[in-house]
């Protein structure tokens, strides 16, 4: 049977292609995965605010970022599902919609569980928005452009972290915390009315059955890890930690395992079936365990140690998203030209050098240094990230984009919660043993800035491996239907 999504295609790819064909639809979609990535970092720098507000404990406000991510966890493996069932425009759409109703219902939560309770919502609607907007827009552009339109989608994949601390610092300082959700409703009912009248509706494979037993586990396994990691950046050894990393590695064991049965599980796992998709989704969780844990200890730096306000850390952190502007950019069009190896390399070595030299702060380490080095950070992810995501997609067989999406979404999305709690709880360990190291009578912002030091450096190795691995990337093979990757043995 015909697939009516490729022949739209095709007729559409022999037409003479102009980037303001697809500029509203993208658009559309880059307005609603900015909004969610902006809301993954204002709420960090909130968390004092919110202590104070609810008159609740640090731990206890510490789960509404937690709950968030769980929930961005556990819907993420149904993105694939929801978009072949019901459309991808009709699920994206719901997806900002309850997204934005969940940051009005944050807005006015008047105790912290009732916080905690709204930033579900806001996760399972903002889960489902990257993942599926990443397919549309891989499937709006044509092969030879593919590099430089994501590119362009994923300017605020880097660029809304980023602002994050800029905006909710600026909002809390000079209007409220409140606002740090309510500026959703304005963007999220921007993103559905250019949406509803830009967005394709992409009618392609036929609706799937439901993968019952995927969809139990995959949520289980995703979120009980997550959570699992989360509790381990307090306490490796706590039963929370152990049972959590424990029910989600038995649920993650049964998911694969029944995924790799069904004929159309919930997450396409035979996707690995591909040396070069393998490849780069290796080197993508390197690059985003060092990424997304040294990005979590610049703002600690910065206000720890050199006890700079909310809003000022923001602000210090800015050339992190410029040199992600400016080189993201370059980085698609680099790729359409030489492929994803020469981009990610650069990237990665702009990381790697940038980790490294951190990995010598002190106490009285010059801010333009910093800021110089943050810059350098930007320019390599935006370099090395989207290269490497593109790399990803064009290594999957054409009728397994809208599956793999959403794997390599969740897979990223626990590599970073991994990240962060590792992170941090190595850092905490560096403290305890260097204090015996700073004597009395000596600067006692030495200890932690060295312990900094020693994080740095532990990342600045991760990302490390990652550019030795991105040497050995090649330009993927491509295969284009399915009874040709399952007769292909490309591993």
């Amino acid at each position: 049977m015909s697939d009516p999504s490729a022949i739209v295609r095709n007729t559409s790819e022999e037409r003479a292609f102009a980037i303001k064909d697809i500029i509203a639809p993208l658009f559309a979609v880059i307005i609603g995965t900015f909004m969610v990535l902006l809301d993954s970092t204002v709420v960090n720098v909130a968390v004092p605010t919110l202590v104070q507000y609810f008159d609740s404990p640090l731990h206890t406000i510490q789960w509404s970022i937690a709950a968030y991510t769980l929930a961005l966890s556990a819907v993420i493996p149904l993105a694939g599902w929801l978009s072949d069932k019901f459309q991808p425009k009709r699920v994206f759409l719901i997806s900002i919609g309850l997204f934005t109703i969940g940051s009005v219902l944050c807005a006015f939560a008047q105790t912290a569980e009732q916080l905690i309770t709204f930033r579900v919502i806001q996760g399972m609607g903002g889960g489902m928005v990257s993942p599926i907007g990443m397919a549309m827009v891989y499937r709006l552009a044509p092969p030879d452009k593919r590099g430089s339109i994501i590119g362009m989608f994923g300017i605020p994949l880097l660029l809304a972290p980023a602002l994050g601390p800029v905006l909710s610092g600026w909002l809390i300082e000079f209007v409220s915390w409140q606002w740090i959700f309510l500026i959703n409703l304005p963007i999220g009912m921007i993103g559905l009315f250019v949406g509803i009248k830009h967005l394709p509706s992409f009618s392609g494979n036929e609706a799937p059955s439901l993968d019952i037993v995927g969809m139990i586990l995959g949520p289980v396994a995703f979120a009980m890890i997550t959570y699992g990691v989360s509790e381990g950046g307090v306490n490796w050894t706590s039963a929370r930690t152990l049972s959590g990393i424990t029910i989600g590695g038995i649920a993650l064991l049964l998911f694969i395992w029944s995924c790799l049965r069904q004929k159309q599980p919930l997450l396409e796992l035979r996707a690995f079936r591909s040396a070069d998709f393998t490849r780069g989704i290796i080197i993508s969780w390197i690059m985003q365990a060092a990424m997304f844990g040294s990005v979590l200890l610049f703002p600690l730096l910065l206000q720890q140690i050199r006890s700079f306000t909310p809003l000022t850390t923001g602000l210090i952190l800015l050339p992190q998203a410029v040199g992600s502007m400016i080189f993201m950019p370059m980085a698609g069009k680099l790729f359409d030209k030489v492929g994803a190896r020469p981009p990610l390399v650069a990237g990665m070595t702009l990381i790697t050098a940038a980790l490294f030299t951190m990995s010598f702060v002190r106490t009285d380490t010059p801010l333009l240094l910093i800021m110089i080095v943050l810059f350098f950070m930007g320019s390599g992810m935006g370099l090395s990230m989207m290269s490497l995501n593109t790399h990803v997609l064009n290594a999957t067989p054409k009728h397994l984009v809208s599956r793999v999406t959403p794997l390599t979404s969740a897979s990223q999305q626990v590599i970073a919660s991994f990240a962060v709690a590792g992170f941090t709880g190595y850092l905490s360990s560096r403290m305890t043993s260097n204090l015996p190291s700073h004597p009395a009578g000596t600067n006692p912002l030495e200890s932690p800035a060295a312990s900094f030091a020693d994080t740095f450096f532990l990342a600045a190795c991760i990302a490390c491996t990652g550019l030795v691995l991105s040497l050995f990337l090649r330009k993927p093979t491509q295969i284009t239907d399915e009874s040709s990757f399952h007769s292909k043995a490309d591993i």
